[in-house]
């Protein structure tokens, strides 16, 4: 599920800048980039209906190499998806409403903490 209530697609800023914002509201980026690409992962458990969700945020390099401070990255339309063991995260299908709600709290968060770049 693309998630398009926000105005931070398309934002560009040095790679260096995001990182604290995302660290901040939970996300992280383990494993999750190359030198072109990089994903910022929040993982939700729903424990009585034993789901997890990932909300996902992606960027790219437009001007460097991540994880260069000074690399120049564009974010991209967050996405919401469910993991299914073993077969991997699906984003096209209907999603809880307090996931939802959790989603677009999350992301509010990180759209006020982007708006100083």
């Amino acid at each position: 599920m693309k998630i398009t209530d926000f105005n931070f697609p398309d934002k560009e800023l040095k790679f260096g800048n995001l990182l604290p914002v995302m660290d901040k509201h939970g996300f992280i980026h383990a494993e999750q980039w190359d030198y072109e690409r990089v994903t910022f992962d929040y993982e939700m458990k729903d424990e009585r209906e034993g789901a997890t969700y990932f909300l996902r945020v992606p960027a790219y390099a437009i001007d460097g190499d991540i994880p260069g401070e000074d690399t120049v990255v564009k974010l991209m339309t967050p996405i919401l998806g469910r993991h299914y063991y073993p077969h991997g995260v699906e984003y096209d299908e209907e999603f809880p409403d307090k996931i939802v709600s959790k989603v677009k709290s999350k992301l509010q968060g990180v759209e006020e903490g982007l708006t100083d770049f």
